[in-house]
């Protein structure tokens, strides 16, 4: 599994991080937490708000902080 959180890294950005990174090790599932900064890579996705999360692909969130319980549910 891939996930990329998408930000320039403002605090909301690093919170979104921080949480997705939780979910994964709680979790248990093999999956690669990517940080992306690029504001063209974001743009890449059709994104032009951030913080945002990407799973396998798939912009799963964009522009606020997602709760742990969405986190889980996108990766189980």
């Amino acid at each position: 599994m891939d996930i990329k959180v998408l930000g320039p890294g403002c605090p909301k950005c690093r919170q979104t991080d921080k949480i997705v990174r939780e979910a994964v090790a709680e979790s248990g599932i093999q999956a690669s937490v990517e940080k992306v900064t690029d504001t063209m890579e974001i743009a890449g996705y059709g994104v032009f708000g951030t913080p945002a999360v990407v799973v396998d692909g798939e912009v799963k969130c964009v522009g606020k902080i997602p709760k742990k319980q969405e986190v889980l549910s996108w990766i189980q």
